[in-house]
């Protein structure tokens, strides 16, 4: 069970699953740093749902713990609006049977894995700023 402390480590773990995008595409391998981007956002938003008293926080869909986040704070309508464009990274970029049995390490490539950093960066300063706002 989480405590609202936890929020810290939960923020600690984005940023580092952030660092690991950022080093993974730097090494070309895009479709790692675009599942790792989807990690930092659902992490941040988890770390959220825990400073505001949450116990136990369910799941890894982005768009869902969104919806939870915005019974306590409507303005991440904003961040599930992104959500989505993360969430299809969740499985996408590292199973194969995701994408019509191609490889992902062969279909993703820099441009995705840019975008998804940048929005995983975004979520994560947006969110941290709610917890240390709120």
């Amino acid at each position: 069970m989480a405590s609202r402390d936890s929020s810290a480590n939960w923020l600690a773990q984005a940023d580092a699953d952030l660092e690991a995008a950022r080093a993974n595409a730097d090494q070309e391998r895009h479709a790692l740093a675009c599942f790792l981007a989807h990690e930092t956002a659902v992490k941040a938003v988890k770390g959220f749902l825990y400073s505001k008293g949450a116990e136990m926080v369910w799941g890894d869909h982005l768009s869902d713990l969104c919806e939870d986040a915005m019974a306590l704070d409507p303005s991440f309508d904003f961040v599930k609006s992104v959500g989505a464009l993360l969430d299809k990274h969740a499985l996408g970029a590292r199973n194969p049977d995701a994408v019509g049995g191609a490889i992902p390490a062969h279909l993703y490539d820099a441009t995705d894995s840019a975008h998804a950093i940048e929005i995983a960066a975004e979520v994560l300063e947006s969110v941290r700023q709610k917890i240390l706002g709120g």
